[in-house]
């Protein structure tokens, strides 16, 4: 009897086979060649992995407050430059992880990169325990933290290769929202394990800070056995999808008009996000705090920038995660249009009162940034859901790897232009270029009838 076509079709497509290292059918789009078991909990992994990674992108923005008090002699700008490194090599390494996926694979690149967090870490563990460390040494440092930054570019790319579009919201909100929380948890707990002996090292001598010891270092080694755990999983647990091509392939994405134009929303809603992050608490010291005009009058209670740097990190993270699954609902270029309209509007209210003339209006500065982290974190969401429905699900995933590594560099030219010009001008200029982000997106993707709704 002979065979249809149909069915001659069907039987040459390889059944669905999860049981070696390279999955076999596999099809997100295709109900009978998904497995969701395996889509979550390689998203659980590698999410774990980023997590640690972003807390070693964020680490020297939790330990540079506290050089000058232990005893090194670094001027506002070595500062603003130390904080700013991690982003100008996450961004450089960001153009290498984006291209590793379809060459790797996801076991061995998630796997890899957890170890290779653990050198950084090391570092600074070291490097903080002798004050006459260089700056050129801490700057080879803050630049290795990029290494924890970089792997966004691989890791959200292959976590889209296991989930359909219809979830692909939500999945990439998840992993991107939970991995950010690692830039607040470090500069949460950063301080608070600076506080005492950690993991039975009090042999090493603390030093003295402006309150008392202070064992800076164990902000660097607390993640070193975490990063190790996230390594053992990664080769035990995960798997690799049928996604390969060589670099020159991964090119077309350049072709994409979406490539560039998503780019640009991108470094609104990630790259400025993450450059004030960073940041945040040393533009609070520096224009409200103890290193401004007005502790040179002799004025108290002036806010200290240490209290609120997590908190950028943290709610913008928070937001994203919950915005993953209402961008999947309403689609997320017209949450990327609202984040950009918020955004302008915050940092105005910002840049108004970042020329102050007395210390009360910290208050409306801190409630515009708290708002706008808010309106960042929606934006991140948004973007994200944007690529896997405007573009082909491999050129998606290159997109993701490429808009993040341009976003990546968000901190370092943040800090670089904050050690260049004043905070106020350097608001202003970020109020024009979301405002001009915000029109782009309504026109290309959020209006009706726009040619790229996503």
């Amino acid at each position: 009897m002979g065979v249809s076509a149909d069915e001659s079709s069907e039987q040459k497509l390889p059944e669905l086979d999860t049981s070696g290292h390279v999955i076999v059918g596999w099809d997100p789009e295709d109900p009978q060649r998904w497995d969701s078991k395996v889509a979550w909990k390689t998203l659980i992994v590698s999410t774990y992995s980023l997590f640690l990674g972003f807390c070693v992108w964020f680490m020297v923005s939790a330990i540079a407050p506290k050089l000058n008090e232990i005893g090194f002699d670094l001027s506002s700008a070595q500062l603003y430059w130390l904080t700013a490194m991690p982003g100008l090599s996450g961004g450089l390494l960001r153009l290498v992880f984006m291209v590793l996926p379809p060459i790797l694979g996801t076991r061995m690149l998630v796997g890899l990169s957890s170890l290779l967090y653990i050198i950084p870490m090391v570092g600074w563990f070291f490097a903080v325990q002798d004050t006459s460390t260089s700056f050129g040494t801490l700057m080879l440092l803050a630049v290795l933290c990029g290494i924890g930054g970089g792997t966004f570019s691989g890791y959200m790319p292959s976590t889209g290769y296991f989930f359909p579009k219809r979830l692909s919201g939500t999945a990439l909100a998840i992993q991107s929202g939970v991995g950010n929380l690692g830039m607040s948890v470090i500069q949460i707990i950063g301080p608070w394990l600076m506080g005492f002996g950690l993991f039975g090292i009090t042999f090493i001598a603390p030093m003295r800070g402006d309150e008392g010891a202070l064992w800076v270092f164990n902000a660097a080694i607390f993640f070193v056995p975490w990063a190790i755990v996230a390594a053992i999983l990664s080769f035990w647990l995960l798997k690799d999808v049928p996604v390969k091509a060589n670099i020159r392939q991964q090119l077309d994405i350049f072709g994409n008009q979406n490539t560039w134009y998503m780019t640009l929303l991108y470094v609104m809603t990630f790259g400025i996000y993450s450059g004030l992050s960073a940041q945040f608490a040393l533009i609070i010291n520096s224009t409200f705090g103890n290193d401004s005009q007005f502790a040179e009058q002799g004025l108290t209670g002036l806010p200290s920038g240490v209290t609120y740097a997590f908190l950028g990190p943290l709610i913008g993270s928070i937001v994203r995660v919950i915005w993953g699954p209402l961008c999947d609902k309403f689609g997320g270029a017209i949450w990327t249009f609202v984040s950009g309209v918020g955004m302008t509007a915050t940092l105005a209210l910002c840049a108004a009162n970042l020329n102050p003339s007395n210390p009360d209006q910290f208050t409306p500065f801190l409630i515009g940034m708290l708002a706008f982290f808010v309106f960042a974190g929606i934006g991140n969401a948004g973007t994200f859901k944007q690529m896997p429905m405007i573009m082909p699900k491999r050129q998606a995933g290159g997109a993701i790897g490429f808009t993040a590594a341009i976003a990546a560099f968000g901190p370092f030219f943040v800090g670089m232009a904050l050690a260049s010009f004043s905070v106020q001008s350097f608001f202003i200029g970020c109020v024009i270029y979301c405002l001009a982000c915000s029109v782009l997106c309504w026109v290309m993707y959020a209006r009706k009838h726009a040619p790229f709704p996503g």
